[in-house]
């Protein structure tokens, strides 16, 4: 396992680069998580669609984790198990990307949606600590913070996920594709 987060720069870079990509082309990015993953996955789709430091055209993210009357409904009728895959099964198509976050990666409503993307041809950009999990196996491109302290991975993901968000506002001509 490696042993700084450094350690993973190229994938996190990569990553980025993915997602550069699925906005030009006119997809979306689509986010799940669960507690403070979710705040994470709210955190980021929030600064895709608003702005993070330029103002520019709004690009699409949505995180599966806000709106509450989903959340409720399906987990009353349903079960909390395909919270997050329902949505991705709705709202996503091949151009879009799910980012699936889960300190553990072990999650199952977050490999249930991982499931469901991966069956309708999306990428998905795993963010996962520890030892990775079954999302690591499971995503497109997993990064994996080298910490078994959830607070470290927590602050690992916030900060990959605001880089993501620096490089996504440079890119040349991002807010035109969408």
């Amino acid at each position: 396992m490696m042993t700084r987060l450094a350690d993973c720069s190229e994938k996190i870079e990569a990553a980025g680069e993915l997602l550069i990509t699925i906005l030009k082309q006119g997809g979306k990015i689509l986010l799940c998580g669960n507690g403070g993953s979710a705040a994470d996955c709210q955190h980021i789709a929030a600064e895709l669609v608003v702005r993070y430091e330029k103002k520019r055209r709004a690009l699409a993210a949505i995180a599966l984790t806000t709106d509450s009357s989903i959340l409720t409904a399906h987990t009353n009728d349903f079960e909390f198990e395909t919270v997050f895959s329902r949505q991705v099964e709705a709202l996503a198509n091949e151009k879009d990307c799910l980012v699936a976050i889960s300190t553990s990666g072990r999650s199952k409503n977050i490999l249930k949606a991982v499931e469901v993307a991966k069956s309708k041809g999306m990428a998905v950009v795993g963010l996962t600590g520890g030892e990775g999990g079954e999302l690591h196996h499971q995503a497109t491109l997993s990064i994996i913070v080298p910490s078994a302290v959830t607070a470290r991975i927590q602050e690992a993901h916030i900060l990959i996920g605001h880089w993501w968000c620096s490089v996504i506002e440079e890119a040349a001509d991002v807010g035109s594709g969408v």
